[in-house]
């Protein structure tokens, strides 16, 4: 699953069928996945979205229906960057929490470019990047200190 820093929500299709898009394209009917779909709306807090379109929701609403339609297919990889840059701070805890929680349980991983530090101190490894390059690695401990 993918999640881009600028949602690339279709703007003709609800929110619920933006969700189940990646599901679509791979010939199964609305109908068929629409409970997931309203599964991980209602998760990432969209519940009374589904039928709205890309242009009523909000920034922060945007970027929650595409974190959710990355995970529609319940992938192995996802990638995602930025994926709580446009939330507030109480949403974004929500979505990091619902990260972690998801790449525990469904052994899920991801792969997350950010410039939020708490986001940062979730993640079970860290690499840091400076010109292009790896300047540093490292993992937080359960006390907040690095490794």
């Amino acid at each position: 699953g993918f999640v881009f820093q600028f949602h690339h929500l279709l703007p003709e299709f609800s929110a619920l069928e933006n969700v189940a898009m990646p599901a679509l394209i791979q010939n199964k009917s609305l109908a068929q996945v629409e409970g997931r779909a309203k599964e991980l709306m209602a998760l990432l807090g969209l519940k009374y979205r589904n039928t709205h379109r890309p242009g009523q929701l909000s920034g922060g609403e945007q970027q929650r229906v595409a974190m959710a339609r990355a995970l529609m297919n319940e992938p192995d990889l996802v990638l995602a960057d930025e994926p709580t840059g446009n939330l507030d701070i109480r949403t974004a805890a929500t979505l990091h929490e619902e990260i972690v929680r998801l790449s525990r349980e469904m052994n899920q991983t991801f792969i997350i470019v950010t410039h939020n530090p708490t986001l940062a101190q979730m993640a079970d490894r860290v690499l840091r990047m400076e010109d292009g390059l790896i300047f540093e690695q490292f993992s937080y401990r359960e006390n907040g200190e690095t490794t």
